[in-house]
């Protein structure tokens, strides 16, 4: 009885009680949205101790129906993840609008958004979930069009609005292709029922049918390529709104994935497109936020390369990876962006000498030595601590990747010529390398049991997995050559097109001209006008 309060009541409480408690500009009806946001905070705190302890729990439809609602230990940790980041982020946000008379209706559709979030978290069939799939990003889209006088914010929210509308139609199709397929939309019978015929090997061309159509769907709302071109458009919205969808709302793809990872695990290439689309999303977007000007616009590519990072792990079978890889982006993300508006203060503060020139050689000695010693970093990680068991056979991949993450950590530490800066990367490096390890082993043995097991997950083919680590070594390259940015050359000539995303939201805008042309909107050419005087600030700069 408590385990059901306590799975019920969060969603509840912000669906219903922030709907209904819409508070007015006073004092006194913040307090009422700040408390109610505690309270399913404490509720989902409750929630993942009970798990913890006593199991999943399930909250069935009366006479016997398929579950509602339904809690095990992913749902648990996701479950005290998102109200805590709506804790943070509603108390922020009372600051943020202070005095603001559209305060009270921004709160209603926050509450209403984290409790979508959390019941599309909470769904004990795909009927619930594709419910709150659909509410979550009715709650993002009007938060998104908070300042709908704004001609940025409302091209954003309908960009936005018809990548959900094209993700909502692969959802429903995708239910609808797994209920033919297997009978049920239990989340839990589902599970046992792909367990079984992911230990057979027994499929037909609906799995590979329903696992592709998931994938999509988690692509349209994770802001992979080709649908991410929204993302770093949403600069005209509150603050509180880019850290909330940063932080909750974008992960929901990697969720669903994780969530149905039996499903999608059962074909192959599901699988290997989920890898090689994040690979792409990854690279774009960690390349394009190199010259970004804009604090929250290289934030934004931020989170697209962060996704796309993240489905590399779901496509290489490291389900419980991806889930920490989630837990620690969003952490990261709500403080950034909470915290975006005091960097500029902060660097105006501080007293920074001229930069060093760059020198090849010595930079060259420094990536050296760094990356002998993120190597030793990881092996010793991996000697205390043991080989990581969370990944399945690109499980190598992950490790390499995370080796030259640390090399460039350590590189740019080492090359400081600084020998306190170069002890504090050392030590960073090592702290990071025994994190990963620790928390991810733990978190995967928590988790075990709503995933499937590495060794039934597709075996990923060793052309695929050199091409990820290739990528991956590029990137690494092209970070490494960022002093040497605007000297002339090949990096000069791409500054401007890099800089500009290689146009791909000009495309995004065409079209939403297409399916609105309301007079009041502001016209595509005065769009497109204001990135070429951007790009050729941006151009002058770079020369």
């Amino acid at each position: 009885m408590v385990l059901t309060l306590v799975i019920v009541a969060p969603p509840a409480l912000l669906l219903a009680g922030g709907w209904l408690l819409a508070p007015r500009p006073d004092g006194r009806g913040r307090a009422r949205v700040v408390g109610l946001m505690g309270a399913a905070f404490g509720l989902a705190s409750a929630g993942f101790g009970l798990v913890a302890v006593s199991g999943p729990g399930l909250v069935r439809l009366p006479l016997g129906g398929m579950p509602l609602l339904y809690a095990d230990n992913l749902a648990a940790v996701m479950m005290l993840l998102v109200g805590f980041i709506g804790v943070i982020v509603t108390r922020f946000a009372i600051r943020y609008l202070d005095g603001d008379p559209t305060q009270g209706r921004f709160l209603r559709w926050t509450t209403f958004t984290v409790g979508a979030v959390l019941l599309l978290i909470l769904a004990g069939n795909l009927v619930v979930l594709t419910v709150a799939w659909m509410l979550t990003n009715l709650g993002l889209h009007r938060l998104l069009m908070h300042y709908h006088d704004r001609p940025e914010a409302v091209w954003a929210a309908r960009q936005k609005l018809v990548i959900s509308r094209i993700g909502n139609v692969f959802l429903v199709l995708a239910v609808a292709v797994t209920y033919l397929e297997f009978g049920t939309l239990a989340i839990d019978e589902l599970v046992a029922r792909a367990g079984e015929r992911m230990a057979t090997g027994a499929w037909t061309g609906l799995t590979h049918l329903l696992a592709a159509l998931y994938v999509l769907t988690a692509m349209t709302q994770s802001a992979q390529v080709p649908w991410h071109s929204w993302l770093p458009d949403t600069m005209e919205t509150p603050t509180p709104v880019s850290a909330l969808m940063h932080a909750g709302i974008i992960n929901a793809g990697g969720f669903l994935v994780i969530r149905l990872a039996w499903l999608i695990g059962l074909s192959s290439p599901a699988m290997q497109a989920l890898a090689l689309g994040g690979a792409v999303t990854a690279w774009l977007g960690a390349v394009v936020m190199l010259p970004q000007t804009s604090i929250k616009r290289a934030l934004a590519y931020s989170t697209v390369a962060q996704m796309g990072f993240m489905m590399i792990q779901c496509g290489l079978g490291a389900f419980s990876a991806a889930l920490l890889h989630v837990v620690g982006h969003s952490l990261y993300k709500a403080h950034a962006f909470l915290n975006s508006g005091s960097v500029l203060e902060t660097a105006a503060g501080r007293r920074l000498g001229p930069k060093p020139e760059p020198r090849f050689s010595a930079d060259l000695l420094a990536l050296a030595g760094a990356a002998l010693a993120a190597l030793g970093c990881w092996a010793a990680a991996t000697w205390l601590c043991g080989p990581a068991d969370h990944a399945s056979s690109g499980a190598w991949v992950l490790g390499l990747v995370l080796v030259l993450a640390l090399t460039h950590l350590l590189w740019q530490a080492f090359r400081s010529a600084n020998g306190a800066v170069a002890a504090a990367g050392l030590v960073a490096a090592a702290a990071v390398s025994l994190a990963y390890h620790a928390v991810g082993q733990h978190l995967d043995r928590f988790i075990s049991e709503s995933l499937p097991p590495a060794r039934l997950t597709p075996v990923v083919g060793p052309f695929l997995a050199s091409g990820l680590f290739a990528g991956f070594l590029g990137l690494l390259v092209v970070q490494l050559m960022l002093p040497h940015w605007g000297r002339g050359g090949v990096l000069a000539s791409l500054y401007v097109h890099v800089a500009n995303g290689f146009y791909a939201d000009v495309v995004a805008r065409r079209i939403v001209e297409r399916l609105w042309s309301q007079p009041q909107t502001a016209p595509i050419a005065l769009l497109s006008q204001r990135d070429q005087e951007h790009g050729e600030i941006e151009c002058r700069a770079a020369a």
